[in-house]
């Protein structure tokens, strides 16, 4: 088990380092000059005329530093939960396939286990740490010693039970990011207000242009953190679901294909 979690884990570091690359570049050519070119138009219309209002715009929005680090993590995040859905989709792909060819009405004899363990075990090697082998491996080795079907039933419940508490805990680096990121956004908003109330004698002067800058990142802040918090949390909600149709699909497979064709000396 050590050499999947060791490649990703590499493929995580790997993909954040490549993600703050891409998402810096894009701020730094792209996102931020034209942020602050809207910003200098609004600016001289505003000179220009004390009645207009300018528009929201999506540079200006996402311009700060709070809102390039949320971006950064909720793309970390899809793309590791993308990699854990592509698994799970081709974990799923084996429950299509009747490995033990179980027809309808055929038994499996305590003689029969070292037979069926070899079919799943020419598996390619890839699938065979995939949970339905695994399962089904154990439910074999623990009829062909034990003969009794109730205990083949708890094994691989024991199996499937031990396969959701890993998969679980695989998530808490997702439930982490999408805790911090609401929490960078409520940083902005400190640093934002702690700005404008720097200025608070400029605007006693009658120039409120530095406080409303640095009002606009708080609140431009939370906005952006709030908003990708909600639609990350929307996805981790999708992958636990189908974590849990697989260890239950699992399970009925199991009692499907072979527990129920089990049959005892």
């Amino acid at each position: 088990m050590k050499k999947p979690f060791s490649s990703e884990l590499v493929y995580q570091l790997f993909s954040l380092l490549v993600i703050i690359i891409i998402v810096h570049a894009v701020y730094v050519t792209v996102i931020r000059p034209t942020a602050q070119v809207e910003l200098e138009l609004q600016a001289e219309q505003i000179n220009l005329d004390r009645n207009f209002v300018p528009k929201r715009s999506v540079y200006v929005l996402v311009r700060d530093y709070e809102q390039e680090a949320c971006f950064i993590l909720m793309l970390w995040a899809l793309v590791i939960m993308g990699h854990k859905a592509a698994r799970l989709f081709r974990e799923r792909g084996m429950l299509e396939l009747d490995i033990l060819h179980a027809k309808e009405g055929i038994k499996f004899l305590p003689q029969d286990m070292h037979r069926l363990s070899r079919q799943i075990q020419s598996l390619p090697s890839d699938q065979q740490d995939y949970l339905l082998p695994r399962a089904l491996l154990t439910a074999l080795h623990r009829f062909g010693s034990t003969q009794n079907v109730q205990d083949v039933s708890s094994a691989t419940g024991t199996v499937c039970e031990s396969e959701s508490e890993r998969l679980d805990s695989e998530l808490s680096i997702i439930r982490y990011t999408t805790w911090a990121i609401p929490s960078i956004g409520f940083l902005g908003t400190v640093r934002g207000i702690g700005d404008a109330l720097g200025q608070a004698h400029k605007a006693v002067e009658g120039d409120i242009a530095g406080v409303t800058e640095s009002l606009g990142v708080a609140f431009n802040s939370t906005l952006i953190a709030l908003c990708i918090s909600i639609v990350l949390m929307f996805v981790v909600h999708q992958l636990q679901r189908l974590q849990e149709r697989l260890i239950l699909d699992t399970q009925n497979y199991c009692n499907d294909h072979l527990i129920r064709h089990l049959q005892a000396k």
